[in-house]
This record gives structure tokens, sequence and C-alpha cells, in this order.
């Protein structure tokens, strides 16, 4: 995928309301700190455009990045991070409902999990939340540089079996240091748009 222009378009708080786009969305959701930001940032070949962050549960609003003028990245806010206030947990978690309810134009929801650890209890609440919603999720597996070569395979399983993943379920390692899995991200969305373009 070329990218050619990358705009912030609409930020959505916990008040607002959800944008009536009419190009095919692809949204992002991972729990604080997983990577979400750099993830984002690699996949519109911008160094810093979606802010990265040390400080766990930056993004508090659903952030809509106009790709291409063809598609949207929808940056979700992070999930499962403890210094934020349970009222405050509770507006976020309805207003992603809200959109994963919502939007006519979602085609494909990304899910972030750290490829090192098995998959916390918030990132199994968060699959089956999105499994809820009719998506079948795609699971992002990122921090990949983190690990040996020969240790990929064994931590791809213990992702898979924790989220109880079938083998139809699509997984890619990535890494933001290495772009690893970036190309094949890109793939899917461009497979997804265009069987968009025929129907």
């Amino acid at each position: 995928m070329i990218i050619r222009s990358v705009e912030l378009e609409t930020v959505c708080g916990i008040t607002s309301t959800l944008p009536v786009n009419t190009k095919p969305e692809f949204a992002f959701a991972g729990k604080s700190n997983v990577g979400k930001s750099s993830l984002i940032n690699s996949l519109m070949n911008r160094k810093s455009f979606a802010r990265t962050s040390s400080q766990p549960g930056k993004t508090q609003t659903i952030n809509f990045y106009n790709i291409n003028d063809a598609l949207y990245y929808v940056d979700l806010p992070g999930y499962g991070y403890a210094k934020v206030a349970l009222e405050v947990k509770a507006k976020w978690g309805k207003m992603i409902e809200n959109y994963l309810h919502k939007s006519p134009m979602l085609k494909c929801v990304f899910l972030l999990i750290d490829i090192r650890h098995e998959p916390s209890e918030n990132d199994k609440t968060m699959y089956n939340w999105v499994v809820h919603n009719g998506y079948h999720p795609v699971i992002i597996a990122t921090k990949l540089d983190k690990l040996k070569r020969s240790q990929v395979q064994k931590h791809v399983k213990m992702v898979r079996t924790g989220l109880g993943l079938g083998s139809e379920d699509i997984l890619i390692p990535f890494s933001a240091e290495t772009k690893q899995g970036r190309e094949e991200i890109w793939a899917l969305i461009d497979e997804i748009t265009n069987s968009l373009d025929k129907e």
C-alpha cells in the first residue's frame, strides 16, 4: 500500500457524536502500552503522526485518520489501564461499544496483543466483546522484535490458545522496530477494501 496522504480528520470524545463516514473504517484496539500508536504510525508510513507515549492511557478519544482519501484508520482508546478512574473507564467502554455497534463503515477490527505474554483477562474480555459485536478480530501480536526468533512459534501458539482462536482466525506477528508484519496488514486492508469495491 502506498500512503499518499494522511489526515487526522475527526477526534471523538466521550460526549461527541460519531462522524458519518462513507469510506471503509479499520479500527485498532488494544490495551494501554501495547504499541497501538507505533503500529498506526507504521501503517501510515509516518514517524509520529499518531502520538506515542510512555504514559499508558494517553489515547482518550476515538481518532479517525483519513488515509489516501480512500479509507480510515480508527484509533480506539487503550483499555485496562489501572490509573484511570472506573467511571472514566466505564465511559470509554460505552464509547467503544457505541462505535462498534453503530458504525456502518467499520469493516475490520485489529486487536493488538503483546506477543511476549499470555493474553490478560482484559485482552480476553476485549476479544470476546468484539466477537459479540459481530466482528472477527484480526490479532496483531506486537513487540515481535523483543523475542528471539526461536521463541516466536511458541508465543504465537500461546496467544492463539489464550484467546481460544480457531485455525481460520488470523494472527499477524508485528514489530514496529523492524516493520515485520506491516506488508501483511496492508495486504489484508487492501483485500477487504477491494472486495468492497466489487460489491
